[in-house]
């Protein structure tokens, strides 16, 4: 891979966020879209519309970009594509992004990803084609449960389907991770939250969704999901969900279901220049790595490579890094990766994250890479010499996102802000 140095640039210049709650899916998409672009100047072009989504549970699910573009106010003649990398679906989409830009097939790219997971219907197969017989061998399958099952776990046909949850379960065995540190982990990140939404942390990149009911209108401006009155004695009481009573995954430490999208406006340095975006704004996506080389059993520990890669490619040391974020898929997955790259608490994860938020599968890494940006406008700590000398800038202020993803994948899509 060419160093990234040598890269052409691409900036995130306006992000939007829904609230994660229980709220189709392209309509979603089409709101936190249409909020970025609306901080933009109006007269801004976009080239094309790159959403993440996983399950695509709704009716118009299959053209869930085309139609967000749609919902958007975007023109017709704006192309899009859906992107579905599982649980990295969002970080994809501004990877694909980027590389558009890098190529010169665009300037600016609406990105994002969004997610309805409430809708996931229950499903009976072979029906269509007269498979089955009335009342005979008839069985309706929860769509979303399949989803998170591993039907060819460590890429072996013919092994046991492995659900996600017990590849969290079997990095606390790796790992010696204990349910009691689990739930200590979950009620951190639920603090976390509840302290930065009363701090205001989250209110310029959420937009608030209007919702018509039998009652009138009624207004979401706040996540849904988190329980930050959660205790340690009220999640100690939940059961352990795949190994029954000495399993460390319960409801409390790992991520919930939800909704909700996010979106993130890509453009390159020319049309940053004939724009003038807010400078503030600008988030330099300078490399973007995957890194896959973990038995699927434990799939979670995925970002730990990914991060390996990067770092050595960027010529960076782990210290270098501001801010980490990574995806709290169950809380003994992030203990795990935690403990692996001996990540500092102060600086991880530091707005909460899923455990608290929920994991609305394609929306998950575009929120992640949102804050990201937005917290670019903070003031830059002084850049070591080793930073200086590879990228060239001054007063620049990391942060790395990162996602682990379904059945043994890891991504990491990092930024820095240069003034």
């Amino acid at each position: 891979m060419a160093a990234a140095a040598a890269r052409t640039q691409a900036y995130i210049v306006a992000a939007k966020r829904t609230p994660f709650g229980d709220l189709k899916a392209s309509e979603l998409g089409g709101l936190a879209g249409k909020a970025a672009l609306a901080t933009l100047p109006k007269e801004t072009k976009v080239d094309s519309v790159i959403f993440g989504s996983v399950s695509q549970t709704d009716n118009s699910g299959a053209y869930v970009a085309r139609h967000v573009g749609h919902y958007s106010g975007l023109p017709v003649t704006v192309p899009a594509l859906t992107v579905n990398r599982l649980c990295g679906s969002g970080f994809q989409s501004v990877v694909n992004a980027v590389q558009e830009i890098q190529l010169g097939e665009s300037n600016i790219v609406l990105t994002g990803g969004t997610e309805n997971m409430s809708l996931s219907p229950y499903t009976l197969h072979g029906v269509r084609f007269g498979n089955t017989r009335y009342g005979v061998d008839q069985k309706l399958v929860d769509s979303l449960a399949a989803a998170l099952i591993d039907q060819v776990p460590g890429g072996h046909p013919g092994a046991a389907p492995t659900p996600m949850g017990v590849t969290a379960e079997n990095l606390a065995q790796k790992y010696g991770i204990t349910r009691e540190q689990c739930d200590a982990y979950a009620l951190r990140s639920q603090q976390r939250w509840a302290a930065a939404q009363e701090a205001g942390a989250f209110n310029d990149e959420i937009s608030p969704v209007e919702l018509k009911g039998k009652k009138g209108t009624e207004v979401f401006s706040v996540d849904e999901h988190p329980r930050p009155t959660a205790t340690p004695e009220a999640l100690a009481k939940l059961p352990s969900v795949f190994i029954k009573q000495t399993g460390t995954v319960s409801a409390g430490n790992a991520s919930g279901i939800g909704d909700g999208a996010a979106a993130n406006v890509v453009a390159s340095e020319a049309a940053c220049q004939q724009w003038v975006f807010a400078p503030h704004y600008y988030s330099c996506l300078d490399l973007c790595i995957l890194g896959t080389t973990f038995p699927n059993c434990i799939m979670g520990i995925g970002p730990v490579e990914a991060i390996k890669i990067a770092l050595s490619r960027a010529g960076l040391k782990k210290d270098d890094i501001d801010l980490w974020d990574v995806n709290e898929a169950f809380a003994a997955q992030w203990l795990a990766v935690q403990k692996e790259l001996e990540l500092p608490d102060e600086i991880s994860n530091v707005f909460g994250g899923a455990i608290a938020l929920a994991h609305p599968l394609g929306a998950s890494g575009a929120r992640y890479v949102l804050p990201a940006s937005l917290a670019c406008s903070q003031p830059c700590p002084q850049p070591s010499e080793t930073q200086q000398e590879i990228w060239g800038w001054g007063g620049m202020h990391w942060r790395w996102p990162r996602h682990c993803i379904g059945i043994g994948e890891g991504i990491v899509v990092w930024g820095v802000y240069r003034p």
